[in-house]
């Protein structure tokens, strides 16, 4: 009994920091469709890109001689970040925007454009094969009541919980974040009542796929390992655990990334287990998946997600 509570506390923190990686990709996810009423399908390429930029910055800094080890780690996490950011206010301006106006279809079909030309840029720059991501911090062991854990898991749990914690504190007691929560009701309202929508809308394709690119440098950092198609199956993992927490709600995007992450680690655990060895580990995402249609069957909003109406949906092509 003692070996396996041991081993449960092992699975529940490879499933809070594996769920804390989903959690901060699916928010990117939900705050476009909570303004916009858009799946960006590009955003898993925002997640493979920002282990690649945080590596370049990197190099860099340790070519012209860096200042220390932690210090530059550091510069080229925040670079990373921004340039992410930026990379997403672009996309949203030139691929997304001038397409507002003519229904959900076409700005559907330029995301999942998008999604393949970034895939297709790293494939010819950087080339198609794995790549090794430098660790940020030594991944050693920790005794944790009795149960091994390691100093990567905690450390992407923290900065994740961080991550998450700011941006609720950003969304909910910052101006900038009312243009958010105002925008994401009514478009016509709140730019009658001053809002800039257009500023709204770019702010949160800054801030989304900037979480998408750090949570890119955990899951680099965690596996060791960077390659151009990363984001497409994390991205999808990632949309799932939106809606399986409730698509456009911020909360929900959490929550549902830490269930699925312990709907993943405890099914590849327990399964072969409990199973006697019928069911195996290659079978956890067809659970991941069976447990989401499962939910949505009784609750089709998700688990924290309200029905939307048309009128939400406004996006007008003057905007």
């Amino acid at each position: 009994m003692l070996h396996l509570l041991d081993y449960f506390l092992q699975q529940l923190i490879f499933a809070l920091a594996i769920g804390a990686i989903y959690g901060l990709i699916a928010l990117g996810y939900t705050m476009v469709y909570g303004v916009m009423r858009l799946i960006n399908f590009a955003h898993g390429e925002f997640f493979m890109l920002g282990p690649y930029v945080y590596t370049f910055v990197l190099t860099g800094l340790v070519a012209i001689g860096g200042v220390t080890p932690a210090l530059d780690s550091t510069l080229a996490i925040v670079a990373s970040f921004v340039t992410i950011g930026l990379l997403g206010v672009a996309v949203e301006r030139f691929a997304y925007r001038p397409l507002r106006g003519y229904g959900r279809l076409a700005p559907m079909l330029s995301a999942l454009g998008m999604s393949i030309i970034l895939q297709s840029a790293v494939r010819v720059f950087v080339g198609p094969q794995p790549i090794h991501f430098p660790a940020i911090i030594p991944n050693s062991p920790i005794d944790m009541f009795g149960g091994m854990v390691t100093t990567v898991q905690i450390g992407i749990l923290v900065a994740a919980i961080l991550l998450m914690a700011g941006l609720t504190m950003f969304v909910n007691g910052t101006r900038l974040g009312i243009w958010i929560r105002a925008a994401s009701e009514n478009w016509v309202t709140s730019s009658l009542l001053g809002i800039r929508v257009n500023r709204a809308v770019s702010l949160i394709f800054f801030i989304g796929p900037g979480l998408g690119a750090m949570a890119g440098i955990m899951y680099a950092s965690y596996y060791g390992i960077m390659q151009p198609t990363m984001g497409s199956t994390i991205g999808l993992k990632a949309f799932t655990a939106a809606i399986l927490g409730g698509i456009g709600s911020i909360p929900g995007a959490m929550l549902g990334g830490f269930l699925l992450g312990a709907i993943e680690v405890f099914g590849t655990a327990f399964l072969p287990i409990v199973s006697g060895g019928l069911i195996g580990t290659e079978y956890r995402d067809v659970f991941s998946f069976a447990v989401l249609i499962v939910v949505l069957l009784f609750k089709p909003a998700g688990l924290l997600g309200e029905t939307v109406s048309e009128e939400t949906t406004v996006a007008k092509k003057d905007y």
